[in-house]
């Protein structure tokens, strides 16, 4: 059981935009993408939610085509929170997290749902936020709103397969403290049986949290590993242009990367 993609391609126009790629997600882990700009990091974000379909190769979500799959039984398996979300009508904060619920209304839990996303705000850190109009929110106050609705999603296991987290940027609008804290609820739903697939720019965010990293270049896959294995100066050097010092400080998870000045321009 995973969410996989196989020998996938993107196209753009003319352009292979992401691939040929192989990626697999599995349940019990936050994987982190990373990459400079126009790497392909949405792109293959995209693939993996359905957003976007593959010339080349396809996507499986637990052993079954993506798109084979019933649009609400997707649902209930895979969440999705992509780097912009525009609500333009007056919804509370509240109704935004009950959206995330529209998957689960047939079973006829509406007390249930309530108590859901009364949950999803709280983990969030904005219940207190419930009754304010979304187009009221600040930017960073919007996008833990839109991960609440993602949570109230998948809340509940699927009685078979597993759930899968993908989030595109979750913390580029968020302050330092709430950073922190969405990519600990990250690991949280990982640790229940979940699968997480963060894109991710800050480099040590992603030592620190994820369990393997994807290092996405011109739309290839460049390395796939464990951030100790994976975060070189040498690959972030040819990678991103920058070079960097890596080193291993007492009691904190993962490697740390210190920019130390610009390298010549990746490759």
């Amino acid at each position: 059981m995973s969410l996989q993609a196989r020998g996938i391609e993107v196209w753009r126009g003319r352009g292979c935009a992401l691939g040929p790629l192989s990626l697999e997600l599995v349940p019990g882990e936050v994987l982190a993408v990373v990459g400079p700009n126009g790497a392909g990091k949405s792109t293959l974000l995209s693939a993996f939610s359905g957003e976007l379909r593959c010339a080349v190769g396809e996507v499986l979500l637990d052993g079954q085509p993506l798109l084979k799959w019933p649009s609400r039984e997707r649902a209930l398996r895979l969440g999705v929170l992509p780097q912009e979300s525009s609500l333009g009508f007056g919804f509370t904060v509240l109704e935004v997290a009950l959206l995330g619920r529209s998957p689960h209304v047939s079973r006829g839990e509406g007390s249930a749902d309530m108590e859901v996303a009364l949950a999803a705000l709280d983990v969030m850190d904005i219940r207190h936020l419930a009754s304010r109009p979304y187009t009221a929110l600040s930017g960073g106050e919007r996008q833990r709103a839109q991960l609440a609705r993602v949570l109230a999603q998948l809340w509940d296991a699927p009685t078979d397969g597993h759930r899968y987290l993908l989030l595109d940027e979750p913390t580029s609008s968020l302050d330092l403290a709430h950073q922190h804290l969405v990519l600990e609820e990250a690991t949280r739903f990982a640790r229940k049986g979940g699968a997480v697939l963060a894109v991710l720019h800050d480099l040590n965010l992603a030592a620190r949290y994820a369990h393997r990293i994807a290092v996405l270049a011109g739309g290839k896959l460049v390395e796939l590993g464990p951030p100790s294995q994976v975060l070189r100066a040498e690959l972030i050097a040819s990678t991103f242009g920058l070079q960097v010092q890596v080193v291993q400080w007492p009691d904190v998870a993962g490697p740390l990367v210190i920019p130390s000045g610009r390298a010549s321009p990746p490759a």
